[in-house]
């Protein structure tokens, strides 16, 4: 737990510096006129001004108190409540590693993962001790077993299977230095889309085993570090390469990191806390649960989108489009098409297009707008078409449906979704 603890405060510093020194936050949180919060989150806004760089530099150095456990237990709640802010502020930029870190932070808050080797038991030795409870580690293992499971069949799909998905993906790569050229060939879209699901569907019981654990970890290095350089997906991959620590039994980690460092200690036996054990179960029922949720729409959920976030559906398509908007005021029957660049950044008027949740909010903004212009009761309508994969360009909104007189759904089926062609 030490250990995983001075990596993950590494990395949850570097993520939260690293997105200044790279312009995400600019074009994250200072560009746009508007950032799209979680629905249930619309009240979420960014700090005016240069408030947001303040914001994610104060984030940082509360991740360098988690890796040199310092305040522990305030610097990794601290990072956790605004991490999650930041997550549910805004869904341009959604990445399901920004969704894992969450999780992961908010597990990193119950562990006693500052009892060695940190300042907090350096100034507070009461505070040491060489043990945890072995749920902790169970937990971890658990939680990185079920976002690998899930993504593994996320991905035993037809466009998967046939490497299409990867094939669309990797066409972005090819000036990528070295092996560009090399991940445009066909057997490379077939080894990557069945390596990859392989991996996903086998890794955690690879590691639980003993008998192959050394090789699936080095397995996951290789995989990680490929997704690494290819994919650039921030710290997603070294944080899954630290999370197979977990999968080590404790006293291997000992006679490895600590040797002469640590005394040996008996193991001990903690009592049973029930209502841990209650909230734990609860949790984990959670997780099982919530990536599931796409099958109560009578969709597809690589179309529709209904049911994709938090559900560690990672990389399986490729999706492209353009809308346009036409308000009518009924007063007078005119009709005028949106400057769509006047409220949203170039990325955001792609992401519009192939995400209903964030075309449903733009239009609250337009309905909005209009109504204090005086056209009272304005009727929206968006009208464009989107292409999955390598599929037909064909519309994703009802054009004929006023979007003005919507309302949002959690858990029922958008009816002004159109079904992809082949689904009717």
């Amino acid at each position: 737990m030490v250990i995983f603890r001075t990596i993950f405060g590494f990395l949850i510093t570097a993520e939260a510096w690293g997105a200044i020194m790279t312009g995400w936050v600019r074009r994250a949180f200072i560009d746009p006129v508007m950032t799209f919060p979680f629905i249930d989150f619309s009240w979420l806004h960014p700090l005016p001004g240069n408030g947001m760089y303040f914001y994610f530099f104060i984030m940082g150095c509360f991740g360098v108190m988690v890796m040199l456990g310092y305040k522990y237990r305030l610097a990794i709640g601290s990072y956790t409540l605004m991490w999650s802010l930041v997550y549910f502020m805004q869904k341009t930029n959604y990445n399901n590693h920004y969704y894992l870190l969450v999780l992961l932070c908010f597990l990193m808050c119950f562990v006693p993962a500052n009892r060695a080797f940190s300042l907090d038991a350096k100034y507070k030795p009461e505070l040491k001790s060489s043990t945890c409870p072995n749920w902790c580690r169970l937990l971890f293992i658990l939680q990185i077993g079920i976002v690998y499971t899930y993504a593994g069949i996320a991905k035993l799909n037809i466009d998967w299977l046939t490497a299409e998905s990867i094939r669309m993906l990797l066409l972005a790569k090819k000036n990528l230095w070295l092996v560009g050229d090399l991940l445009q060939e066909r057997w490379a879209h077939y080894f990557i889309a069945y390596g990859g699901v392989m991996f996903d569907l086998f890794i955690t019981p690879l590691l639980l085993w003993k008998s192959t654990r050394k090789w699936a970890f080095i397995t996951s290095i290789f995989f990680h570090l490929f997704n690494s350089a290819v994919f650039q997906v921030g710290i997603f991959p070294f944080m899954g390469i630290a999370m197979c620590i977990f999968f080590f039994d404790p006293v291997t980690i000992r006679r490895i990191f600590f040797k002469s460092r640590i005394e040996k200690t008996n193991m001990l036996v903690y009592p049973v806390n029930r209502p841990l054990l209650a909230a734990l179960m609860v949790w984990v029922l959670i997780q099982l649960v919530l990536p599931s949720r796409h099958w109560l729409y009578d969709s597809n959920v690589h179309w529709s989108e209904e049911g994709h976030r938090l559900s560690w559906r990672m990389m399986l398509r490729s999706k492209s489009g353009h809308v346009n908007f036409k308000v009518v005021n009924p007063a007078n029957d005119s009709t005028e098409m949106v400057d769509k660049s006047k409220y949203l950044t170039f990325k955001q008027q792609r992401v519009i297009a192939t995400r209903p949740d964030m075309c449903w909010q733009f239009v609250q903004v337009l309905k909005k707008d209009y109504a204090e212009r005086g056209w009272s009761d304005a009727e929206i309508y968006a009208n464009g078409k989107v292409r999955l994969n390598n599929g037909l360009r064909q519309p994703l909104y009802d054009p004929e449906r006023n979007l003005a007189k919507v309302e949002w759904y959690r858990f029922r089926k958008s009816d002004w979704l159109l079904p992809m062609e082949e689904d009717k």
